[in-house]
């Protein structure tokens, strides 16, 4: 069996294509091989999570596979964090009130944990978004908005093509052809495969069929991009684009961050989860997911809602299994990497900022099925944010507003 460096490539023309951990990665000493990095995921959906189906019997169902991978907690919020959307800038900084003029943001939760770990990767952390915009959820040090990625197919460019420019737009549009990334690298994997183990050999196809799985979804997102549409005699519905559809947007990105992971590539990673006035391809949805996040109690609202809503915890299960089907050292990427996911608004349809919906799964954290704290006077969602910087092995017992970890989330 070759011996491999963490770091090894699989190299073609235009392309470098980073392995995952393999066993030939590990020296075969008598000690145990070294405990895999952790890592951490912040996921904020900013136009709300219904509260009333936040619950295992409607949302929480979607998780029923890792029903003791994940925490959910009540009666969280950020204390002076107002504004109704313009919170959102806020959800991992807590700085206090963001509509007033003057207002500065302070360092995201992401960016400080860079700080102090200095993470040795390709890239310090990821700042995605769903959006077509370039605003994230990430903050520097002196208050700046990291500019987010929106665009799948530039973050796999730039996690797995190198070469000049021209080089990389050669290969990107083979991808739209239908070349893959995988044909490029394909005499190096086989020669490869042929000199590894049967646990490497099998884990090396199961990362190589992820690849290839999100070119193909890369490839049908542009097609449909560029696809004459069907014509029809009525109206065209208001703000209906491609932009909408943000579960296949919010599914590349997360298949991405996977294989970010898988990797090494980063260790950091937030996600910016947005709708705005877009009418989401779901069934039976029919108004913009802005307009339904301000149902005002309507029950055709609120069902529309639910619809949209299901979807983004199906999609987060799926994420988490991915998480939980790939290992390093026998160690699952969940064990190692905690997963925030909540939103900005409590009640959206009023801009209530307080009882945010939030869970934490995987992380290697004593997961409860629920934490719940005083509804009329809540604790710090920051105390959250302590535990997962200690959880990733800082030294620290304060971040924002939180001091100190949270009565009851534990540490595995």
């Amino acid at each position: 069996m070759p011996r491999l460096d963490r770091r090894s490539f699989l190299r073609g023309t235009g392309v470098s294509l980073a392995l995952p951990l393999l066993d030939a990665m590990t020296p075969r000493l008598r000690s145990a091989p070294p405990e895999p990095p952790r890592r951490m995921v912040a996921v904020c959906s900013t136009l709300g999570i219904h509260a009333e189906f936040f619950t295992p019997a409607v949302y929480l169902a979607a998780l029923r596979d890792h029903a003791k991978d994940f925490t959910v907690f009540a009666g969280l919020s950020h204390p002076d964090v107002d504004g109704g959307h313009d919170s959102e800038g806020c959800f991992l900084t807590a700085a206090p009130h963001p509509g007033r003029g003057g207002f500065r943001n302070t360092i995201s939760l992401d960016q400080f944990a860079v700080e102090k770990l200095a993470p040795d990767t390709q890239f310090a952390s990821l700042t995605l978004t769903t959006s077509n915009g370039n605003a994230g959820l990430s903050v520097s040090r002196n208050g700046v908005g990291v500019p987010a990625d929106n665009r799948p197919s530039l973050v796999f460019a730039r996690l797995f093509l190198d070469g000049s420019s021209a080089e990389v737009g050669d290969r990107v549009r083979k991808l739209r052809d239908g070349q893959s990334v995988l044909d490029a690298v394909g005499a190096e994997a086989k020669k490869l495969e042929r000199e590894l183990g049967p646990r490497d050999r099998q884990r090396l196809d199961e990362y190589l069929g992820a690849v290839r799985e999100v070119e193909k979804r890369l490839v049908r997102g542009q097609e449909w991009a560029t696809k004459p549409k069907p014509k029809v005699a009525a109206k065209p519905p208001k703000d209906v684009a491609s932009l909408a559809d943000f579960a296949g947007r919010s599914q590349l990105m997360f298949d991405l961050i996977h294989l970010a992971f898988e990797t090494d590539s980063t260790r950091v990673v937030t996600l910016k989860m947005q709708g705005h006035n877009q009418v989401p391809p779901v069934k039976g949805v029919t108004a913009d997911w802005h307009n339904l996040s301000h149902h005002g109690k309507d029950p055709d609202k609120i069902a529309q809602l639910r619809a949209i809503e299901l979807l983004q915890m199906e999609l987060l299960a799926a994420f988490l299994t991915k998480l939980r089907g790939s290992k390093e050292n026998d160690v699952t990427l969940l064990d190692r990497t905690a997963v925030l996911f909540g939103s900005n608004l409590g009640n959206a349809s009023s801009h209530d900022t307080r009882n945010l919906p939030v869970l934490l799964a995987g992380g290697g954290f004593r997961h409860a099925e629920r934490l719940a704290f005083d509804a009329s006077n809540n604790a710090p969602l920051c105390r959250v944010y302590v535990a997962m910087l200690q959880r990733l092995g800082i030294d620290v017992d304060a971040f924002a507003s939180g001091k100190g970890r949270l009565a009851g989330l534990e540490l595995a």
